[in-house]
């Protein structure tokens, strides 16, 4: 078996972490126990370039079960767990081409590696690996049957390749489902960027200027979060309707020169290039510290922050200084990079178990439809985004009610008034 991870030592490690997970994971739970019975995926060989963390480990393991060979490279430099990694190919016999803090030739090395198996289906968190695929192997990118996407920024990218006429199969935007950016974006997000800051910092919230960028699920799940924890939330938007929703939730919505002049901690969230920039730099008070929540780490202009710096310096794990010519002193997270993942775990598991029960339902869709779907992004499909709701509500030991017969035809009639 091919892979290239850290330390296969840390094997049992990652092991005892994976099954923990799965506690939390009862829907994907339900979905393998059907994929060990029925064989859906009986020899697919799938693609995926993921977070490389417990809650993808259960994921790569449903679609195991399935009867599929999964093969798993990693998302991001910094978000690989190293022990997880190590797990997989030890004790579930899965290659992982994953190292923590790799350097972006090996992270590219590592997306061609999971291509060279010639996949039917592709994964992508991002649209790396697709987007790798059709620059460089065009050809094989011709013999994928179908491809999924995790987030919105990766959803973004497809789309632009989709309405340029260059996207050579169908994919599937797992993310555009409500099981999974209602709650993963929101609440995931939310929960997991709190959880890297107080990692990488153990400064209190309660009180400070708490500065997002972005008011999409992301940003709203983050700007909850940190009013829940007695931080002063300001919010900024280009998009008229979301700053006007922030405003009615009771946020405090400027511009980002003037929010860069008051705020303590800044967050971006938008999937942008360059939301905070050197003229914010130069405004923002001492000690300001400044990450990113969304996919990529262009958000931060961490050139211009460089050049700007007299001197930087790492003063914690996953917190570098950089120190102004009048003295003030800027914190960067996690090297700009996704702060949720590089600094803490992620995503809980119980809200990536409905994002990675839609992913396995939508490959199993995606494989058994092959040659009928066109060359285009499709959403997911509303019944297994139903199927999803409800087994997580059963999971949770919730009931709720059906229409009944009059209701139903109610809802139909044109002809029933008042």
């Amino acid at each position: 078996m091919d892979y290239d991870i850290k330390d296969i030592s840390l094997a049992d490690k990652g092991k005892s972490r994976i099954l923990w997970a799965a506690l939390e994971m009862k829907v994907l739970e339900t979905v393998r126990r059907r994929f060990e019975k029925e064989k859906p995926l009986e020899g697919a060989r799938i693609a995926a370039c993921l977070h490389v963390t417990t809650e993808t480990a259960n994921l790569m393991v449903t679609l195991k079960a399935a009867g599929a060979e999964p093969f798993l490279c990693a998302s991001n430099p910094l978000s690989t767990q190293d022990d997880v990694a190590a797990a997989l190919v030890k004790h579930f016999g899965i290659s992982v081409f994953a190292r923590r803090g790799e350097d972006n030739e090996t992270y590219y090395r590592h997306i061609r590696s999971v291509l060279n198996i010639n996949p039917h289906i592709t994964m992508d968190d991002g649209a790396d690996l697709i987007t790798t695929l059709h620059r460089e192997l065009k050809e094989q990118a011709l013999r994928v049957i179908a491809g999924t996407e995790e987030t919105t920024t990766g959803v973004i990218r497809l789309k632009s390749m989709e309405e340029n006429g260059v996207l050579l199969y169908p994919v599937i935007a797992v993310n555009n489902a409500n099981t999974k950016h209602l709650f993963d974006n929101r609440y995931g997000t939310g929960q997991s960027t709190i959880d890297g800051i107080l990692r990488a910092t153990n400064i209190l919230l309660a009180g400070k200027n708490f500065v997002v960028f972005g008011y999409g699920w992301c940003g709203r799940g983050i700007a909850n979060r940190a009013r829940g924890m007695g931080a002063h939330v300001i919010v900024v938007e280009v998009d008229p309707l979301r700053a006007l929703e922030a405003v009615m939730d009771g946020f405090t919505v400027t511009t980002s020169m003037r929010a860069a002049e008051r705020g303590d901690i800044f967050v971006t969230t938008t999937g942008d290039i360059h939301v905070i920039r050197r003229d914010h730099f130069q405004v923002m008070k001492d000690r300001a510290i400044v990450c990113n929540s969304g996919h990529f780490d262009v958000e931060i202009d961490k050139s211009a922050l460089s050049e700007m710096a007299t001197n930087r310096r790492t003063v914690r794990d996953n917190v570098e200084e950089f120190l102004l010519p009048d003295g003030r002193r800027i914190y960067l997270l996690a090297e700009g990079r996704l702060v949720n993942l590089a600094a803490a775990e992620g995503h809980p598991a119980a809200v990536m178990d409905m994002s990675f029960a839609n992913q396995a339902l939508c490959v199993e869709y995606a494989y058994n439809q092959e040659g009928q779907l066109e060359k285009r992004v499709y959403d997911v499909p509303l019944e297994i985004d139903r199927e999803v709701a409800r087994l997580k509500l059963q999971t949770m030991g919730i009931e709720i009610d059906s229409l009944t017969d009059e209701q139903e035809e109610y809802l139909k009639s044109w002809s029933i008034g008042t």
